[in-house]
């Protein structure tokens, strides 16, 4: 049954009388003085947890320029991973399936066709013993392992997914890194975020960073970080939903008040350009504006900083290699912000992240969302909803269990 008409206008008369009397023209001031006066740098507890690289500016291209520019990367490599997400069994076992594949362009059917895919178990039965060896299928091409999960009293469901998902996608990065030439691209951050921002979430999950899995899995970033570098190949992250809250909650607790759910909410409005018309202003729509790198230490970001011990992984780089830098994209024909993200050590060079930056912006420009590389990953990596429900119906007869459903289950199915 949907809403009445009645009801419908009522709530939209109620949502009318919310911050009646807030200009949106306070916020974008505040936004400004923040950009102007807080970023270089943002201190919070004594770190920076946001300094720019090089000067602080924002900039401005031609959305039809900049589509057709040369971005001086011959060929691009991405990479992402899609999941089934969790299901439960009526025996007690919880799995995540994640295949991971590697795009290229220009194509290559053979990298194309490879992947990599963990099943990720969790049991609180000591008796079930899950690892083996990996096994290869479809004649090499896909290479098929199955994690046992460190035991949890609750949030099964999140330790099988960020540790199916961030294995299968680094384990694909590694074995495939010989044949990126020029480029790879992350669809999503450089590193785990879901699996480091356990350390801030409840106290069991901060424990489990302490077992060996999970910090194999962080391990596998700092060896895929290594291996670019020492290759001489950069690495970006492109992070198409932005979640941060660096900014916004470090000005809130200086200024007591930050009117932004989050950084992108706040990067939109810096970012944003208007412009004055009859009946007042109207989004410019023919620029994309980006701003520049910054180095970030806060939230997850501060683990594999300079400041950060990486969970005392080894690195052999300079710490300050290791770190997370980013800038932001904002397309204002969707009115959409992308973060893009690269270690320092290869941001730290003035040239190639400016390379860097307009191979993303070109990407952007012509596809109106994500470079293409990155848009051929999903489509690669991402299993549909018809395969994820016969996925599931098919461990369901491999564990000889029904799936643990709940009345919610089968309502929004």
């Amino acid at each position: 049954m949907t809403l009445d008409p009645v009801h419908f206008d009522g709530i939209a008369r109620l949502a009318g009388r919310i911050e009646q009397g807030v200009d949106e023209r306070d916020h974008r001031e505040f936004a400004e003085t923040v950009w102007g006066e807080f970023l270089d740098p943002l201190v919070r507890d004594g770190v920076a947890v946001l300094e720019p690289v090089g000067d602080q500016q924002r900039w401005t291209v031609d959305l039809e320029d900049v589509a057709l520019a040369d971005t001086g990367f011959p060929t691009c490599h991405g990479l992402d991973s899609g999941t089934i997400n969790p299901t439960t069994f009526k025996n007690g076992l919880t799995v995540e399936v994640a295949q991971a594949a590697m795009a290229a362009t220009p194509s290559d059917l053979d990298l194309h066709r490879a992947r990599t895919v963990v099943q990720a178990v969790h049991s609180n039965d000591a008796a079930v013993a899950l690892e083996g060896e990996p096994t290869m299928i479809d004649e090499g091409y896909a290479d098929l392992r199955v994690l046992q999960a460190p035991r949890v009293n609750r949030y099964e469901g999140t330790v099988v997914h960020e540790l199916a998902l961030y294995l299968a996608e680094s384990e694909h990065a590694l074995r495939q890194a010989a044949v990126v030439d020029d480029l790879l691209v992350l669809d999503g951050p450089v590193y785990p975020k879901g699996l480091l921002s356990w350390a801030d979430r409840e106290p069991e999950l901060a424990d489990l960073l302490e077992e060996e899995r999970p910090r194999s899995v962080v391990e596998n970033y700092v060896d895929l970080v290594e291996t670019f570098v020492e290759r001489s190949v950069p690495l970006l992250g492109f992070v198409k939903t932005p979640v941060s809250r660096a900014v916004t909650r470090t000005v809130r607790e200086k200024r007591g008040s930050a009117p932004w759910v989050n950084d992108a909410a706040f990067f939109s409005q810096v970012l944003e350009r208007r412009e004055r018309v009859e009946d007042g202003y109207e989004r410019r729509t023919d620029e994309l504006t980006y701003t520049n790198w910054f180095v970030s230490r806060g939230g997850a970001d501060l683990t594999m900083s300079a400041e950060g011990d990486a969970f005392g992984i080894d690195r052999r780089l300079d710490p300050e290699a290791y770190e997370v830098t980013f800038f932001v994209v904002y397309d204002p024909r969707d009115d959409v912000v992308y973060r893009v993200e690269a270690p320092y050590a290869f941001t730290r060079d003035p040239d190639l992240r400016e390379d860097l930056a307009l191979h993303v912006l070109a990407g952007v420009a012509a596809e109106r969302g994500p470079p293409p590389v990155v848009a051929k990953a999903d489509a690669l990596a991402r299993i549909d909803r018809d395969d994820t429900e016969a996925l599931k119906d098919a461990l369901s007869d491999a564990l000889e269990s029904d799936r643990d459903t709940t009345y919610d289950d089968d309502r929004w199915a």
